[in-house]
């Protein structure tokens, strides 16, 4: 079965093209040129990836919305305005998996597209049991004594590298580049942010304890 693709742009010329060469790569492809219409279209279709151009709109994807059941884990990539840093850092903030900026070749973008593809396909039976928690790579699904606890992609990532080797402290340089694929760690909070967010959610009674922070060097996922 053909991979879906959603388009969420708003320039007419360029999601038309996008869903041009998509389609003649062999995607199922649907567009939006607004963000309500492409947050109805990732519910009704369950894409396999998101393009998008709007930072609210991927962190409203993230978020959830009341009465909405869309896939909040879908894989996005953000369509930069610009090559600028502090840009593709709020993008990653707020849930991106991969940033590309404009004007980028399509060669790039399509090569970016298949690497996520088969970053989330997950080898089947791949289950790593951690303490009380459980990640089962397949399904991406995080579970705490049967709970179900709802990540992004990202923390998704974050918390199945922790888990491989829940006592192991990694350096957040580390973290960045399995995680984030930055090269250098450079000015960001990015991995502060994701690991703050994933303790909370994975936090169901006072007594748990994950994603510890290991002051000046990096995190580890237990005590």
């Amino acid at each position: 079965m053909p991979s879906a693709v959603v388009v969420a742009e708003p320039e007419p010329e360029t999601r038309e093209y996008l869903g041009r060469q998509l389609r003649d790569d062999g995607f199922d492809v649907v567009g939006a040129a607004r963000r309500n219409e492409a947050l109805e279209l990732v519910e009704s279709t369950r894409p396999d990836v998101v393009l998008l151009a709007e930072l609210d709109l991927c962190l409203r994807l993230r978020n959830g919305e009341p009465g909405r059941t869309w896939d909040r884990n879908v894989p996005v990539i953000v369509l930069a305005s610009s090559s600028d840093h502090v840009e593709r850092v709020r993008a990653l903030e707020r849930g991106a998996d991969d940033v590309l900026a404009r004007p980028f070749a399509y060669d790039e973008l399509l090569a970016r597209i298949r690497a996520l593809l088969r970053r989330t396909a997950a080898p089947q039976g791949d289950v790593i049991v951690a303490g009380d928690l459980v990640v089962d790579r397949p399904t991406r699904r995080v579970r705490v004594r049967d709970t179900l606890v709802v990540l992004s992609a990202k923390e998704f990532e974050l918390v199945a590298t922790l888990a491989a080797n829940p006592y192991k402290v990694h350096t957040k340089a580390d973290l960045l580049r399995d995680v984030w694929g930055f090269k250098s760690m450079g000015r960001t909070r990015t991995l502060e942010s994701h690991a703050s967010r994933v303790r909370k959610k994975l936090r169901l009674d006072a007594d748990d304890t994950f994603v510890v922070n290991v002051w000046g060097v990096g995190y580890r996922l237990l005590e």
